[in-house]
């Protein structure tokens, strides 16, 4: 069974990707083939297109961390031919053929019904950037604070950044988002109340500990940016931490932890355990529903170069959807 895909090969010291016919294999046990209908663009995607180190498995190879589709083939009790689905994570778009291809083979345990109430383009409208979003800010919630005070963002206008702004706006939290983009309305558009400079941020160093002005954060940026959220968060307050972009280290004292007893919860979507992804999904099927449609570009397979660019080079504003098939 042949199918198109955007397949990345390495040539000397260069990485780069163009569409072709690739050859998928005989069905394995326990895995299910989905026809792709829609996927996203991650800024794993776009590492992994541009061969950054530690990202792929090897080469020639198919990014692409999400899937929505329809079950093609199934050696699973749990799924049928013609079931619509989701699939993120895992080792899908990192050493498996990923949604970047009109077809995927994964394992049926990585993979998740489409909740009722929800579309195959909703789905990927939030992706894993949105199933982070969505983890970061349950997590918060779940450590029982009483969230009186404003809710920091980092990375506002990023994947992760733009769904959480949208979803703690939605759940009626007052929510502050950092940005060094100069997007003010589309961020205030998204719901956030205040914008803070990235720059003016960070333009004084983290101090052990600061004035408390956060109730909590979502920082999906690292380095000194969570420096500096974590000396401002309130008593009993929660940072949740997903991304690395700003720096993979980062220095704190240990007062915001001993003195105010706050939380630093680390968020790893993509290994999570599927029914807590399960959760997730029906939580945004339902409750949490959100429009994304004002931050959501839908692009063809063909267009992806331009937009793997952007996103390296910091210039994406929300999300990116893939539409296979045209």
């Amino acid at each position: 069974m042949k199918y198109k895909g955007y397949l990345v090969e390495e040539k000397g010291d260069t990485f780069s990707g163009t569409i072709q016919e690739v050859e998928m294999p005989p069905i394995a046990d326990g895995n299910v083939i989905i026809k792709v209908n829609y996927s996203s663009l991650n800024y794993k995607d776009a590492l992994a297109s541009s061969g950054a180190k530690g990202v792929v498995s090897s080469y020639p190879f198919i990014p692409g961390i999400d899937v929505a589709g329809e079950i093609l083939e199934s050696t699973s009790t749990n799924f049928s031919e013609g079931d619509l689905v989701i699939a993120t994570g895992y080792k899908l778009g990192m050493s498996v053929f990923g949604g970047f291809g009109e077809l995927v083979q994964i394992p049926s345990n990585w993979v998740v019904p489409l909740p009722d109430n929800m579309s195959l383009l909703q789905s990927m409208s939030y992706g894993t950037a949105g199933l982070t979003a969505g983890a970061c800010v349950k997590k918060i919630l779940d450590s029982s604070k009483i969230i009186d005070m404003p809710v920091v963002v980092s990375g506002a206008t990023g994947g992760v950044g733009s769904v959480a702004v949208n979803l703690l706006n939605k759940l009626g939290y007052e929510v502050h988002a950092i940005t060094g983009k100069p997007t003010e309305e589309k961020l205030l558009n998204m719901g956030a109340s205040k914008i803070i400079d990235r720059t003016e941020f960070l333009g004084t160093p983290a101090k052990p500990l600061d004035r408390a002005i956060f109730s909590a954060g979502v920082d999906t940026v690292g380095g000194e940016t969570l420096s500096k959220m974590l000396s401002m968060i309130d008593a009993h307050g929660s940072v949740s931490c997903c991304g690395n972009v700003g720096g993979a280290k980062f220095t704190s004292s240990i007062f915001p932890f001993i003195l105010r007893g706050i939380n630093l919860i680390g968020i790893d979507s993509a290994e999570s355990e599927i029914e807590f992804k399960k959760s997730i999904w029906n939580l945004f099927a339902n409750e949490w529903s959100l429009d994304l449609s004002a931050f959501t570009k839908v692009i063809s397979l063909r267009d992806v170069n331009d937009e793997i660019s952007k996103i390296l080079n910091g210039k994406q504003i929300g999300r990116v959807v893939i539409k296979h098939g045209d």
